[in-house]
């Protein structure tokens, strides 16, 4: 299966941070940095220790952590202040963790992998994002290298309005829409091998070239790796989609969901594609093969109209007695004589080729 659940840890309750009411527009200094509160909600949360590479925002009792490039040092902290299991914490730090979703008693862990496009090797490479989830925070742990997400973040921190939208409703409501901006991240990249693939169709209908050959084993390569990332995704959409979990305040049918319709609509055209791409893999042999095989028969057809003439130079280029041999140094006519019988015996071979329909 494309997913895990393993059994439930129990820890304590969420000890999320709580902070005392504070009037509106009040400025309280935390570990170094400002706090700013607006209308009883957290603007900008508590601050972790500044060696660490930790963000966090909240708005409304909830909170959204976020970890870029994280190490043993940052896991250690998230482990301390949620109380995370000492293996779920490792695998956020793996390279090769497969998407899954593991359930405990106030939380979820939820691994996923998202296409980041690499220029250099041209093609899609997954990048893991995992996830923690409970009903009053959000933490995300990455390479940072998905720029939507941390643009997402950055906005939420930046606009009250952004955080008003996203972070109001619930932690799931938050979650889907982390997840949703990921997903749908992926079409471009999807359009994108589309289009590489469109184009050299459209090129192979002339004779194709070498550099199309080349680009179409890239496409194939990028199509085939697109795939690997995409898969195993469904069935952790599916498992959100089918699974209520009371702590997420959501509605999973509808907003999980809509990220398996779009995680399945990837994949089917990921699918079409794999299709189009072996299609043109297979018309590049099937040209290639009729082209040697054209180049072969005229070879062929050479090499036997020219073997009578062959033939007879061979003969007469022998030191031996033959017809007109002795007379061949008194008259000019015996060169055409030679000539005219092999030229004949050539187009006479031409002739029946032609006549047995072979060319």
């Amino acid at each position: 299966p494309s997913y895990y659940t393993a059994t439930p840890y129990l820890r304590q309750a969420d000890p999320t941070p709580s902070y005392p009411p504070s009037a509106e527009g009040s400025v309280t200094r935390r570990c170094g940095r400002i706090s700013v509160r607006k209308g009883g909600a957290l603007a900008t949360p508590q601050s972790h220790p500044s060696h660490l590479e930790i963000q966090s925002v909240a708005w409304q009792g909830l909170t959204w952590i976020d970890v870029e490039r994280p190490g043993l040092a940052e896991m250690g902290h998230l482990g301390d202040l949620y109380g995370f299991h000492p293996l779920a914490l490792e695998d956020c730090l793996s390279r090769v963790q497969l998407p899954k979703v593991d359930e405990y008693d106030n939380h979820l862990f939820i691994v996923t992998h998202f296409p980041v496009f690499n220029r250099q090797l041209r093609i899609a490479q997954p990048s893991q994002v995992s996830v923690f989830a409970s009903s009053s925070y959000i933490v995300t742990v990455h390479r940072g290298d998905l720029r939507p997400m941390t643009k997402l973040f950055r906005d939420a921190v930046d606009s009250e309005s952004v955080r008003a939208d996203i972070m109001s409703r619930s932690s799931g409501y938050l979650l889907y829409r982390i997840l949703d901006m990921l997903v749908d991240d992926g079409f471009p990249i999807l359009n994108r091998v589309i289009q590489n693939v469109d184009g050299v169709g459209d090129r192979l209908l002339g004779r194709p070239r070498r550099r199309d050959v080349q680009d179409l084993a890239v496409y194939r390569r990028d199509i085939i790796s697109y795939r690997r990332i995409i898969r195993p995704q469904i069935g952790v959409m599916e498992l959100l989609e089918r699974k209520a979990y009371p702590f997420l305040k959501v509605d999973p049918g509808v907003y999980f969901g809509d990220l398996a319709d779009h995680t399945r609509r990837i994949w089917e055209e990921l699918e079409e594609l794999k299709e189009v791409a072996d299609g043109l893999h297979d018309t590049i042999v099937t040209t290639s093969s009729y082209v040697t095989n054209d180049v072969m028969r005229a070879l062929t057809m050479l090499a036997t109209v020219l073997l009578p003439v062959l033939l007879v130079s061979g003969l007469y280029g022998m030191n031996v007695r033959l017809p007109l041999g002795e007379v061949a140094r008194d008259s000019g006519w015996t060169f055409w004589i030679v000539l005219g019988a092999s030229l004949g015996l050539g187009a006479a071979a031409l002739a029946w080729f032609r006549f047995r329909g072979w060319t």
